[in-house]
């Protein structure tokens, strides 16, 4: 019989192996969503093939299917590490405590600024999500409004009831979607303006429509258009 200590070490051995076999298959599986990522972009998300994303990534199709079990499994990863790194960014975006109108500026800058950077990331929303099966779609929804989330606390923060709130977050969300897809065709062009500029006013604009502060002219309200 194996003594206690021998035991343990086979144990250990065991664990670490398991461990090794764990940080492979995360690395093979991110691997697989890079490889899909440049499939998406060059052939869309309909154009694509589980087999076309094998090749992509130096797998065959049979192998693929150890990480991921269909393609819509693809596209719902793809947009849940995308939705993680949105939100990350926007817990990231400091503001000061007591201070909802900052948070709100900064909260609302953070994820326009994270789409307005990754315009891959902003196809990923609006078109992957599109073929997703209802409770993929749901879970994924939950995430990008926990991400949005800090937002809407903010509006809340300076005095709306939580409807009204929820209102605005989706009113803003609306025009910083509307601005992003102007700026990512280039049809933004047309009316000779810059989408984050736009964006900044109209954040601006809530801020003197719903800051007691502002409202009451104790904070000075900066001229948008000057020089």
């Amino acid at each position: 019989m194996p003594s206690a200590q021998e035991q343990a070490e086979a144990q250990r051995q065991l664990e670490l192996r398991q461990q090794r076999q764990l940080a492979m298959s995360d690395t093979r599986r991110a691997h697989v969503l890079d490889a899909a990522r440049r499939v998406f972009a060059a052939r869309g998300v309909e154009g694509a093939s589980i087999r076309e994303i094998a090749r992509e990534a130096g797998y065959t199709a049979g192998a693929l299917y150890s990480y991921f079990d269909s393609k819509e499994a693809i596209c719902a990863a793809l947009v849940a590490e995308s939705l993680d790194r949105l939100q990350a960014e926007v817990q990231a975006a400091r503001a000061p405590k007591g201070q909802p109108a900052k948070a709100l500026v900064a909260k609302a800058q953070a994820w326009f600024g994270f789409y307005a950077q990754n315009p891959r990331d902003l196809d990923l929303g609006f078109l992957l999500v599109n073929g997703l099966s209802p409770e993929l779609d749901r879970a994924l929804n939950e995430r990008l409004l926990q991400a949005l989330g800090p937002c809407e606390q903010a509006f809340e923060d300076m005095g709306l009831s939580p409807d009204a709130a929820a209102r605005e977050n989706a009113a803003l969300f609306a025009q910083g979607m509307g601005l992003l897809l102007l700026q990512h065709t280039g049809r933004i062009r047309l009316f000779g303006q810059a989408a984050p500029a736009l964006f900044a006013q109209y954040v601006d604009r809530l801020v003197e429509r719903f800051d007691p502060a502002i409202a009451s002219g104790a904070v000075k309200q900066r001229d948008l258009f000057a020089e």
